[in-house]
């Protein structure tokens, strides 16, 4: 019986794949007929169902997504977004939306780009050995990212601070690291764990601190619409978590 009905649904996703081609005028003809990559055989094969679980992942991990899967992926990200169209009431065929889709899912896999980069690859020429121990901030780093729930922005500030261990961090790298984790589907929540993780596993600092405040589009276009609220969560690890004293210099300082 599930054979069945998995027959009769990929049936019915190809015929809409065809009529999609129709539909945009010719626009995907040449790649429609490229295969989709099996991106859960992936996910599965990189253990990234794993992280996902428990909500961090290893700094040295491999992406679960390449910029091979964007190519081979797009086409099939572009028919989805027509029928998303269709399903609205709109004619994805007239004038101002026939390139539409293939806007949409472009857009999407830069939203969404922190799947196919990884923590080493921006980290590994730029920690240094350095005696200094005193606490390392950088505060206000603009981050963008998509809700997990309703697809729809998020947008805030992080901060980050760590108490070094005798090597410290190329301070643009603490920005990239952000970049990375935010630009996937997210909740603010995990986002914040994973930041102050990666920083820990790659410096093994005496402590990190991660603040991060954020506007969540799905409170403020839907559901119940309150256009000021701002959510604010925080991840202490080491000596930002058991000494109260660096907590609050660090809280401090990220406020002034």
């Amino acid at each position: 019986m599930e054979h069945t009905k998995h027959t009769e649904f990929m049936s019915k996703d190809k015929k809409d794949t065809e009529d999609t081609s129709l539909g945009l005028n010719g626009y995907f003809d040449s790649v429609l007929q490229r295969p989709l990559v099996a991106l859960e055989d992936r996910a599965a094969e990189s253990g990234s169902h794993r992280s996902a679980v428990s909500g961090t992942e290893s700094w040295n991990e491999e992406g679960t997504r390449s910029v091979e899967d964007n190519e081979v992926n797009l086409p099939s990200l572009a028919a989805a977004y027509t029928t998303i169209l269709r399903g609205l009431g709109e004619d994805p065929g007239r004038q101002g939306l026939v390139k539409t889709p293939w806007r949409a899912a472009t857009a999407m896999q830069f939203f969404t780009k922190g799947y196919q980069e990884t923590i080493i690859d921006v980290l590994n020429d730029a920690i240094f050995d350095e005696d200094h121990d005193e606490m390392v901030i950088v505060k206000d780093i603009d981050m963008f990212s998509m809700c997990e729930h309703h697809l729809v922005p998020i947008i805030g500030r992080v901060h980050i601070g760590y108490l070094p261990n005798k090597r410290v961090l190329g301070l643009s790298k603490l920005a990239r690291i952000v970049e990375i984790y935010s630009r996937r589907l997210q909740v603010q929540e995990r986002l914040t764990k994973q930041i102050a993780v990666a920083v820990t596993e790659a410096l093994k600092p005496t402590g990190v601190g991660v603040v991060i405040e954020a506007t969540h589009m799905c409170m403020v276009m839907r559901g119940v619409q309150k256009m000021n609220s701002k959510t604010i969560t925080s991840t202490m690890l080491g000596v930002f978590r058991e000494d109260p004293k660096t907590r609050d210099e660090f809280l401090t300082l990220v406020r002034s």
